[in-house]
């Protein structure tokens, strides 16, 4: 039975319409044998056709295409409206399934909305939420290098009926053909082909051929299959001979070989198909096989069966020896040869005695049936390949097997082991090092390369089977099926091995059962293709990029629509394609068994390797959406999924998936792994249409589908795990199961529920992405999950004993997660001990012995099972129990010998081992097994302990709480309070915590008023409570004082004590706070009885103490009590009668007096009261003293005499301390004043100069008498004596030129002469040559002989200091001098001037700031201070100066000698003349003498220097106060001065008159430093710049100086602010020169008389003045 496809192919869209006939004369080996091996579509745009993953050697991740354009597809906001209403009349009239639109703060945590939604929406299996309308991901995917590979999809066979049928009839057509009758054509009935399966299973639901026949069932078997208005017995005879030509011979072979096929299919398979836990129940042979009784198996029965139908001739062929014995089989049935089972067309062959053998079967439709190379079936699922116990992370598995198992189909088609690859990229192969490194695994587990289903990378697997004592034979890797025969094993005689034409597989013809004898002339095909295996699965597609897929589904869709919808005359075009058509179009291929669809399906595309849909940490780490906890790259790891206690990565399950789809791609029926919670995000594209049944249909589900294709879970009772099979909705609903659909579309999430079952296809060109969750209400399904995996003997993803411990382990476990952890680690712990108990039984059962594994036993008999507890961490291949596929984590049984894994369920009962017996397992005889604990039971139990005590953590506090309101009628405050706080800070819905805060905070209350009534800390209450007011305005204020004085009131009443006693009783509480109140008040009734008992009796002849203690006891009570009050006043009056008799013996004071009188008036002391009486009397006195004190005092010359009275008479009076202490005061003051000047007087008189006072001593007292009204006696004479010191002073002032300067001037002027004589009078000051400062270069050396050597070189000038800022050379003697000495500004030198100094030309003046003083008239002076009444500040800086200036005399004389003076002494007196000039005391002789002798040797000026007698200030005087106003106001005459503006004394000293019409000098700004700030480096004068003048100025800085001379013309512009100085200044009258000597200012080529210096300088006297301003006095008076 084949699909027969027109010569001209398949229609463009891939619709094939087939229909079944049977096949003439064989089509050669080419001839297509399977449904499956269709003409696939060529690939489009580009697209790769199905290969092997790296078949062309590029990795997918490695490709490039064009890119895909996303304005092309629907993405959200576009397309049909975001908001459709329900389909009305959806196709099979289903409901929709709820739509959620949460708000953006409902969106803000997934899991929390879902638990919000869950109630409702699980009760429809999925629901769809519609995110809002802000939350819009980027779609993060590089769609250029994105490339994945798909499946193809026949769309009829994956429908469960259509997909039963078409095998059936498959199979039908092969059975037939074997027999010589082909099938044609399909039987016409009523002019139409008769369905021959629809046909069976009428039959079969009415019991059967016979009973049919017997009952005259054919009509209405008839109407049932469509036929109607026909003759009924016509139409009776035409389906019974129907039946009984085409189905009945099948049927009765099916009757027969069935069994023994599905035994065969059992062992291969590895235990029974019907889910359960156990061991296989099935009987074992002694040998082995099937049944022990060959001769009566199912095989025999078959082939005799088969034998009876055969008409035709078996050729001749070689026989085998007769007594030939059978090969001693180990396998664990019996094969078709085996045992007598004889073949059709079964020959006798010739060839030897076979080799003992391990026989197998292959699988039929898992096409051809090969074997993996090295694949032990007996151990387990067999592996993929690889052999990588985890998919990997970064690389899309590749199931396919190798290329040593690919046989070539009948249609000559490469066809690998699976029907269908998962197709994903080549860079699966790279290993398994990568993967394991990774951590990351599949919830697809790796299992052998056999079908692999839709949506899904879960496997139909063949297990092991318990109980098996011999294996199948395994086919070597480089073994071809029909290399060798499936019995024995041998490729002896190759020539009598005959093929299967389904499956390829060889078998000699003489170890068929019963043999065959020559070639058939027909197909041959084994029983086993001829029963079928129920095997189903997809073939692997091409490889795409989006933009090629799209192109490819954008065709496909428009092609397969284009005949088929109705035209339009409105628009006159063809309508558009619906979603409602589409839907329709769907469901009628999906049943259609004539026409047949492929489409493909890009479905589970790992997200790790191909990238996320959504922006990841790792791709997009400042994408806000990288980290939403709506990225399903983030879902399963949200703090309330428990997948956060899985340690390693699921891809599928944690890592996301990607599913491409097209129109008509389809996912089955199927729930999620593990029940798990599923989210569904779909990121562009055409519409997703979903199909859900809540998870308490599952049942009745899975009941339908397998009452509706049984024959498919014959041997496929897993069938639901595939994912590769649809049934109607129609169908389900029939079947009393619950359906609901949705249309998914682009931005929508899909949540589907644990349990609940859906399926679903695409409209179009679709892009989306799927991950599971599991929110804390999952866990019992995933419990049932686990279970459900382990019945079918299938591995779970993960290990859910493993979860449940690692949520224990956390420290951080709430009661929320406890609630729902600890029944579950309760169940675990359960299961647990049950399995080690029911182990442990049935170890010790054995043999009698004392167990090394609870120690337990009274026989010394050794223990041989080696037990182990190990927490170590291992791989999950070594959990993984050999059987049942279930995780082994809390104990496993390890059998050394076949290094296998079983848990303790099937220890022991399984056969892990060849060969030993049951009980040696159970044993672990010789030590080959070991029992392997995780934890010990105490440790399990305790960890679970734990947890479920968290759990009970309410339950506890509760049942705490009944306990103590059932100890007593009262119970504590303080165990209430420490209940509710203890219950406050458990995290949980408290029964009775409310109640018990209410009932706290009442009690509560009760007791803090109580604890106001009992604490004396009264005034610390107010205090506090007034504090609440602070800062509010004064309304405020007010109102708040007056609520606290009424609420104080309150607390002081007594019979607010009673009232809170009695509320506390009705509370029914106790506490010390109550306790403390009731002993306050039991204490305040004694006090009142004490109190009224002590003012019965006459208070005053009690004791003042006792009635104070009884008071004070009152008052600590804080409560208002009339005894209290009338006790308090008797005990005041007492105190206050004491205290005013203790006032008779001791001084008070004046206001001690009146507020003494005051207290006693307000404690009602009557005014003629003894003691009020003399308590005025004695304010009286104070009163009058006060007064007159005051008056005393307030005169302006005190009458000492009478405030010394006064202060003796105090001694007596109460008066005020503060007048007293003034009186006192004043007194001191004058005393200690005149014990002073008289001290000061007396010891101005001392014949010791040495012992008199100092000036400033007398200054500073005297100063301190003007604040004294008068003066001491004896003031009059010392202030005599220091006017006559003072005279002294003036003197002195006279003689340095300050006669002006206030008298402290005068020292510090001295200071500054004594300081500048050091460095003049130095004698360590040598004469030496002329030298250059150390920033010139040396002056052209002079002809003439200089002597004297040795002087410092640092010092120049007359003040003899080093050099400093601007620096001049004298031309004549080339000394340097000090531009700031000589007064000569900085702007006025050229380089090319030349300059004579003073020394050389006495005609130059020297500015001077003071008068020098001669040293005659110092030393006169200081003869005066022997005679003067106090010692003088100045006598030191006076002697120094003295000092300096005789040594300077003395021995400057040895020069001072006209005999002696030659001009070779030239220098040497220009040198001391210099020194000399500069000092600033007079030494006249010696200046006339070197000035004379200079004059004589060397003249410059045309007559001689007159002589010197005095040398006064060069400054012009500065002008009076009164000077200045003057001038202000334009007078000449004082008297015309204002009279305000007089002085009090107006004596003027006559000056030398200001000229108003000459011209002012400048006064320049003192230097502050050598080189003034901003000045130009050009400018600086000595410091090391050649260029000592700028010759390129244009006017002369010295134009006015008679010192310098220029070819310049004098110029002084309009804006000049430079005045010509009075030439008087200088000698000479104005008189022009006379002869070239005289004129010391010559230039080179200067014509006419240069005026002379111009401004001086003058910045002395400044220091005088600020320092007279400071101490302010008036300096220029």
């Amino acid at each position: 039975m084949v699909d027969f496809i027109p010569p001209s192919g398949p229609p463009t869209g891939a619709t094939m319409t087939t229909f079944r006939i049977a096949n003439g004369p064989s089509a050669g080996p080419s001839a297509p044998k399977t449904r499956m091996g269709g003409v696939p579509l060529p690939a489009l745009n580009g697209a790769l056709a199905p290969q092997p993953a790296g078949a062309n050697g590029i990795p997918l991740s490695a490709r490039k295409a064009q890119a895909l354009d996303l304005a092309t597809v629907e993405r959200r906001g576009q397309g049909p409206p975001n908001n459709p209403p329900p389909k009305p009349n959806r196709m099979f009239g289903l409901q929709e399934a709820p739509t959620y639109r949460p708000t953006a703060e409902e969106f803000k945590d997934p899991l929390q909305y879902i638990q919000k939604i869950r109630e409702e929406a699980q009760q429809y299996g999925i629901a769809k939420i519609v995110p809002p309308d802000s939350w819009n991901p980027p779609f993060a995917i590089d769609t250029e290098r994105f490339h994945f590979r798909t499946r193809r999809q026949e769309l009829n066979s994956v429908e469960g009926g259509t997909r039963a049928n078409l095998n059936y009839l498959d199979q039908l057509a092969k059975f037939h053909k074997q027999h010589g009758n082909s099938l044609t054509r399909f039987p016409s009935v009523d002019k139409r082909p008769l369905d021959l399966y629809k046909l069976k299973k009428a039959v079969e639901t009415r019991g059967g051929f016979d009973r049919v026949c017997k009952q005259k069932k054919w009509a209405e078997i008839g109407r049932d299959l469509g036929y109607s208005g026909k003759i009924m017995s016509s139409l009776s005879t035409s389906l019974k001979n129907s039946y009984q030509k085409w189905l009945y011979p099948y049927e009765e072979y099916l009757r027969v070989v069935k069994p023994g096929v599905h035994q065969m299919l059992e062992f291969e398979n590895g235990g029974p198909f019907t889910p359960s836990p156990a061991p296989s129940p099935m009987k074992k042979s002694t040998q082995g096989t099937p049944t022990a009784n060959m001769t009566d198996s199912p095989a025999m029965r078959a082939s005799a069966a088969l034998n009876a139908s055969m008409h035709t001739e078996s050729t001749p062929a070689p026989t085998p020896p007769p007594e030939q014995p059978r090969p001693a089989v180990s396998s664990g049935f019996t094969a078709v040869n085996t045992g007598g089972f004889t073949a059709v067309n079964a020959q006798p062959h010739t060839s030897g005695v076979s080799t003992p053998t391990p026989g197998s079967f292959s699988a039929v439709n898992a096409p051809n049936g090969f074997h993996h190379s090295n694949t032990d079936s007996r151990t387990s699922t067999p592996l993929r390949n690889g052999g990588s116990p985890m998919l990997s992370a970064h690389n899309t598995p590749d199931l396919r097997p190798t290329a040593v198992g690919l046989t070539p189909l009948s249609n000559g088609q490469a066809f690998n082991h699976l029907k269908r690859t998962l197709s994903q990229d080549a860079e699966s192969m790279n290993g398994d090092a990568d993967a394991e490194a990774n951590g990351r695994r599949s919830k697809r587990l790796k299992k052998d390369a056999v079908p692999t289903v839709a949506g899904s990378h879960m496997t139909q697997p063949r297990q092991s089977t318990p109980g098996r004592p011999s294996y199948p034979r395994v086919r070597q890797p480089e073994e071809r099926p029909g290399d060798r025969c499936e019995t024995c094993g041998t490729d002896n005689d190759p020539s009598n091995i005959l093929l299967c034409d389904s499956c390829d597989s060889g078998y000699h013809g003489y170890c068929l059962d019963p043999p065959i004898k020559g070639i058939p002339e027909y197909d041959w095909h084994c029983p086993k293709c001829l029963v079928g295996t129920g095997e189903f699965g997809f073939e692997e597609g091409g490889v795409y990029s989006l933009k090629q897929f799209q192109e490819r589904a954008h065709s496909f869709k428009q092609g397969h629509f284009a005949t088929k919808m109705p035209f339009d005359p409105v628009t006159n075009t063809a309508k558009p394609i619906s979603e409602d058509d589409v839907e329709r179009e769907f469901w009628r291929l999906v049943e259609s068994i004539t026409e047949t669809v492929e489409v493909e399906y890009g479905a589970d595309v790992h997200s790790t390797t191909h990238g996320s849909g959504f922006p990841t940490i790792e791709r997009n780490p400042r994408d806000s959406y990288a980290t939403d906890p709506w990225n399903l790259n983030i879902m399963p790891y949200h703090p309330e999924s428990l997948f956060r206690h899985i340690k390693s990565d699921i891809s599928g399950m944690t890592v996301p998936w990607l599913y491409v789809g097209m129109v008509f791609s389809t996912f089955c029926w199927h729930n999620e792994d593990h029940y798990t919670y599923s989210a569904n995000y779909q990121h562009f594209g055409a519409t997703k249409t979903w199909y859900g049944i809540p998870a308490e249909d599952a049942e009745k589900f899975e009941q339908a589908m397998r009452d509706a294709v049984p024959e498919l879970f014959e041997t496929q009772p897993d069938l639901l795990f595939q994912l590769v099979t649809l049934l109607t909705p129609g169908r389900l609903e029939e079947a009393g199961v619950r359906v609901y659909a949705l249309d998914q579309r682009a931005g929508e999430f899909v949540i589907t529920f644990p349990q609940a079952y859906h399926a679903g296809f695409n409209h179009g060109f679709n892009f989306n992405e799927a991950v599971n969750f599991a929110p804390f209400d999952w866990e019992p399904f995933g419990e049932l999950g686990v279970q459900r995996l382990q019945d079918y003997r299938r591995q779970p993803c993960f290990s859910h004993d493993e979860l449940l411990l690692a949520a224990a382990a956390r420290k951080d476990t709430t009661i929320k997660t406890a609630k729902w952890l600890a029944p579950a680690l309760e169940r675990m712990r359960g299961r647990e001990l049950q399995a080690r108990s029911q182990f442990l039984e049935k170890h010790k059962a054995v043999s009698e012995h004392k167990c090394r594994i609870d120690g337990m036993g009274e026989q010394e008999a050794k223990c041989e099972i080696e037990f182990v507890v190990d927490d170590t961490d291992v791989h999950e291949d070594e959990l993984i129990c050999s059987f049942c596929k279930a995780y082994s984590y809390l104990s496993r049984y390890y059998c050394s010998n076949a290094k296998r894994i079983v848990c303790l369920r099937h220890a022991g009962s399984y056969e892990c081992c060849q060969g030993g017996p049951e009980d040696d397992r159970y044993s672990g005889a010789r030590g080959e097994h070991t029992l392997i604990y995780r934890m010990p039971d105490d440790v399990l139990s305790s960890t679970v302990q734990k947890i479920v005590d968290k759990a009970g953590t309410p339950e506890a506090w509760e049942a705490k709480l009944d306990l103590v309101l059932d100890d007593g009628p009262k119970p504590q405050l303080k165990t209430l309070r420490s209940l509710l706080n203890e219950g406050e800070k458990i995290d949980w819905e408290l029964g009775g915590l409310a109640d018990l805060r209410e009932f706290v905070e009442k009690c509560s209350e009760v007791a803090e008023e109580a604890l106001s009534y009992t604490t004396r800390k009264q005034q610390a209450r107010r205090k506090n409570e007034r504090g609440g007011w602070r800062g509010r305005g004064a309304a405020s204020k007010a109102a708040s004082a007056a609520e606290f004085d009424e609420k104080e009131r309150e607390f002081r009443k007594v019979e607010n004590l009673q009232k809170l006693l009695n509320t506390a009783n009705s509370l029914c509480f106790d506490s010390p706070e109550i306790s403390a109140l009731r002993e306050r008040y039991e204490s305040i009734t004694d006090f009142q009885d004490k109190v009224r008992a002590a003012l019965r009796d006459r208070p005053a002849q009690q004791s003042i103490t006792r009635l104070d203690e009884l008071l004070e006891e009152g008052k600590s009570f804080n409560v208002d009590l009339p005894e209290l009050e009338s006790l308090e006043k008797v005990v005041q009056q007492l105190k206050w009668l004491k205290t005013a008799d203790e006032c008779k013996y001791k001084q008070s004071t004046l206001q001690d007096v009146m507020d003494l009188i005051e207290q006693g008036k307000e404690l009602g002391m009557p005014e003629n009261h003894p003691e009020i009486h003399y308590l005025n009397e004695k304010k009286i006195q104070g009163e009058l003293w006060e007064a007159k004190a005051k008056e005393l005092m307030s005169v302006e010359n005190v009458h000492y005499q009478q405030l010394d009275a006064l202060s003796k008479q105090a001694t007596t009076i109460p008066v005020t301390p503060t007048t007293l202490a003034a009186v006192e005061s004043i007194l001191k003051k004058q005393r200690d004043a005149q014990e002073l000047i008289q001290s000061l007087y007396e010891r101005s008189k001392d014949p010791d100069f040495r012992q008199r006072p100092k000036y400033m001593e007398v200054k500073t007292a005297m100063e301190a008498l003007s604040a004294l009204n008068s003066k001491p006696p004896g003031t009059i004479d010392l202030e005599k004596e220091q006017k006559r010191h003072e005279d002294w002073m003036r003197r002195g002032k006279k003689l340095f030129g300050k006669a002006n300067a206030p008298l402290h001037i005068l020292h510090a002027h001295m200071k500054q002469v004594d300081e500048r004589n050091r460095s003049c009078f130095d004698l360590s000051d040598q004469p030496r040559m002329p030298v250059e400062p150390s920033s010139r270069a040396n002056s052209p050396e002079e002809d003439e002989n200089v002597d004297g050597s040795g002087s410092s070189r640092d010092v120049f000038c007359i003040c003899r200091k080093p050099e400093a800022g601007m620096m001049i050379e004298c031309e004549l003697c080339h000394e340097w001098y000090h531009g700031k000495c000589l007064k000569i500004a900085r702007g006025k030198v050229k380089e090319d001037d030349k300059y004579t100094c003073p020394i050389c030309d006495y005609r130059v003046k020297i500015p001077r700031d003071a008068t020098r003083p001669k040293l005659e008239d110092l030393q006169i002076w200081q003869d005066e201070l022997s005679s003067l009444p106090f010692q003088p500040e100045e006598e030191d800086t006076l002697e120094s100066l003295i000092d300096h200036g005789t040594k300077f005399r003395e021995y400057v004389a040895q020069y001072i000698n006209p005999v002696m003076s030659s001009p070779e002494e030239l220098t040497t007196q220009r040198f001391y003349l210099r020194k000399l000039e500069g000092a600033e005391i007079l030494l006249s002789d010696e200046i006339n003498f070197f000035r004379q002798e200079l004059h004589k040797w060397a003249p410059v000026a045309p007559s001689p220097p007159p002589l010197l007698t005095v040398s006064l200030s060069t400054r012009k005087p500065r002008p009076t106060k009164q000077q200045k106003l003057m001038t202000q106001l334009g007078i000449s005459n004082p008297d015309d001065l204002p009279s305000h503006l007089r002085p009090k004394t107006q004596q003027f000293k006559q000056r030398k008159s200001l000229d108003p019409t000459k011209p002012q000098s400048l006064q320049p700004a003192p230097e502050q430093s050598h080189t003034p700030p901003g000045e130009p480096p050009e400018m600086r004068r000595g410091y090391g710049d050649q260029d000592y003048f700028n010759t390129a100025s244009t006017t002369s800085a010295y134009n006015n100086s008679p010192t310098f001379a220029t070819s310049a013309p004098l110029n002084f512009g309009e804006s000049s602010a430079i005045q010509p100085i009075d030439p008087g200044l200088f000698d000479g009258g104005g008189q022009g020169p006379t002869s070239p000597m005289q004129d010391v200012f010559k230039s080179s080529g200067g014509s006419g008389q240069e005026q002379l210096f111009g401004d001086v300088m003058d910045t002395g006297g400044q220091a005088e003045e600020a320092l007279a301003v400071t101490e302010g006095n008036s300096y220029m008076d």
